[in-house]
């Protein structure tokens, strides 16, 4: 029996809530009722993604055992593809029992525990918790091999601790990222040059995260087998954890949630009028430019604007206005910024431009359809085509004003909310040394959205998901990315993108897929190399993009979409299948 044990299971908060829901369909196909998900009881969130369900004689002994104890383990399935069935715990059973759990950490595995931290007590109650559920399900099916796979420190760390007490249970480890990485490569831009050099304690001292960095550390040495994503996170591994990794286990998602067959081009021009509502909204007040000759570019994720890539998008961005300017190309290239941030507001002027847009619209749709009662019985009489006459004094004198108070002399706004001290953002900041300020002579304007696009936003109406496929090229240029899922989505969804040699996906893609520029999915080096020569090779990339004919804008997303099903999980998820088995002959052999 398997159980994937994670902080994120049912509890939707980043990049490991992506795999496992995405791989759980696989899993269940691989495994059935023998795979378990298991993740702490989060009442808001479990009542989104967890249905409770009776649990059969497997599991029945150990939760009413556990019970008399004071540990809640809801049994139920994770309202997902696949829908596994998943172990929710209430770990908490009060501050005297997390001191001995915080002594045995520092007397089992020299783990140090600070008081008062919230996140850390939950992670360290929790571990004891799941080590509880593991030893008493081993004790209640003696004729079961059981296997935990932890993933990240904050899912992991009942490992140790079973592996201390000689559990008999496989035990397997993935790192996603490793924290310390994280931190010194958002201010090291020479990271992975550096890396072999690091001294991982005194630099996990540096940053205030010397437990978190432990328990990671533990957790990959008492592992049986120790995987992580991509070759690139392998060297974090070897050089801050002490150990390389057995098996690279890539992420996938389950392409079958995005497949929409041959309407991928229906809605990719669907959403695309709705980007250009949003334009038309944002930059027609104060001057136009054809729609028909706009290119969407957008960046995504996490709010780290060096890691993710967001200066180098930037610096190309200003490369390209000025390339495009040269040739005196009549494209107009519109670029997103999409991560968010801590904000006071939407900027109260774009919302008001945007409401004026909305009742322009609403004057037209009335003239036009004063318009269309007159003018059918005009051309049936025989009359010549005029509108003179059709439209009467109140709605001319409604699209006067409106028009007038749509009528801005301000540059469009470079972002969409309000930024509590902006002078200290360094994404405003990059835009403001850059000079791009959205000038009408320039045809590369930059939008900068500090917040997640939502249906409920007055700005959108729309998904993010759906703004993706509305999009025409994703750029996502990191220089720290374990893996990658945003490139790997616009694939997904039939959209060209870019990454780096620095990012897993990247390096997945370079070595498994050579022809992979040829059908739309770029990789820019940034390893070894400098920041300016990144950022000119990623504005040659888009400039060529940006030379492209409709035609063969539609032909480069057919080919993007042909490739998606190699990313699908039931082609990836042989590499969990290598990782689980070679556990298991490990503890056969009574390997450490």
């Amino acid at each position: 029996m398997l159980f994937e044990c994670a902080w994120e299971v049912c509890n939707k908060l980043g990049g490991i809530y992506q795999v496992l829901r995405s791989k759980a369909a696989a899993m269940v196909r691989e495994w059935g009722d023998r795979y378990t998900v298991m993740g702490p009881w989060e009442p808001d969130q479990a009542l989104l993604e967890f249905s409770a369900t009776e649990p059969g004689d497997a599991f029945r002994p150990m939760i009413e055992s556990l019970a008399s104890e004071g540990i809640r383990v809801h049994h139920g399935r994770w309202l997902v593809d696949g829908r596994p069935r998943a172990l929710l715990i209430e770990h908490w059973r009060g501050a005297e029992h997390l001191d001995r759990v915080k002594y045995r950490l520092w007397d089992h595995h020299r783990i140090p525990s600070p008081v008062g931290d919230p996140m850390l007590d939950g992670v360290i109650s929790f571990a004891d918790a799941v080590r509880r559920v593991i030893e008493r399900l081993s004790e209640c099916l003696p004729d079961r091999r059981l296997l935990l796979h932890g993933h990240e420190w904050m899912g992991g760390l009942a490992i140790p601790m079973l592996r201390h007490d000689n559990a008999r249970c496989g035990l397997t480890f993935t790192t996603h990222a490793t924290l310390l990485g994280r931190y010194i490569a958002s201010g090291d831009e020479r990271f992975y040059d550096h890396l072999p050099h690091i001294n991982d304690g005194a630099e996990a001292e540096k940053f205030d995260i010397m437990t978190q960095h432990r328990m990671e550390r533990s957790c990959a040495h008492a592992a049986h087998v120790l995987t992580t994503v991509s070759p690139i996170t392998a060297e974090e591994c070897t050089h801050l954890l002490g150990r390389t990794p057995e098996v690279i286990t890539p992420n996938g998602l389950n392409m079958a949630r995005f497949d929409v067959g041959h309407e991928f081009q229906t809605l990719h021009a669907k959403y695309k009028e709705k980007i250009h509502r949003f334009t038309m909204g944002h930059f027609f007040p104060s001057y136009s430019f054809d729609l028909s000759k706009t290119i969407y570019v957008f960046s995504s994720g996490r709010y780290e604007p060096r890691n993710k890539g967001f200066d180098i998008c930037l610096e190309s961005m200003a490369r390209l206005n000025a390339e495009l300017k040269a040739a005196q190309s009549d494209v107009t290239v519109v670029f997103f910024i999409i991560s968010r941030r801590a904000t006071r507001s939407l900027n109260p002027k774009v919302l008001e431009r945007r409401g004026v847009m909305f009742e322009l619209k609403d004057v037209c749709d009335n003239i036009s359809e004063q318009i269309a009662h007159q003018l059918f019985p005009a051309a049936a009489s025989g009359k010549k085509l005029s509108v003179e006459g059709m439209i009467d004094d109140y709605w001319q004198m409604r699209y006067k004003r409106t028009q007038q108070a749509f009528t801005s002399h301000e540059l469009p706004y470079v972002s969409t909310h309000v930024i509590d001290n902006d002078e200290l953002d360094p994404v405003l900041n990059h835009i403001r040394q850059l000079g791009l300020f959205n000038r009408a002579e320039d045809p590369v304007k930059v939008v900068y959205h500090p917040d997640f696009i939502s249906p409920a936003s007055p700005l959108w109406g729309i998904d993010y998901e759906q703004f993706v496929r509305g999009c025409h090229v994703g750029i996502f240029p990191s220089a720290y990315e374990p893996w990658g899922y945003t490139p790997l989505e616009c694939v997904a969804m039939g959209v060209p993108a870019v990454t780096s040699d620095l990012a897993g996906f990247g390096r997945y893609v370079m070595s498994h897929l050579p022809d992979h520029d040829e059908w739309g999915m770029g990789v820019i080096r940034r390893r070894g190399r400098s920041y300016f020569d990144a950022a000119a090779e990623l504005a040659q990339q888009l400039l060529r993009f940006c030379e492209f004919d409709r035609r063969e804008r539609i032909s480069l997303r057919n080919a993007v979409e042909e490739r998606s099903e190699r990313f699908d999980w039931s082609q990836l998820v042989g590499a969990y299948d290598k990782a689980h088995e070679l556990t298991l002959s490990r503890i056969a052999a009574g390997a450490g």
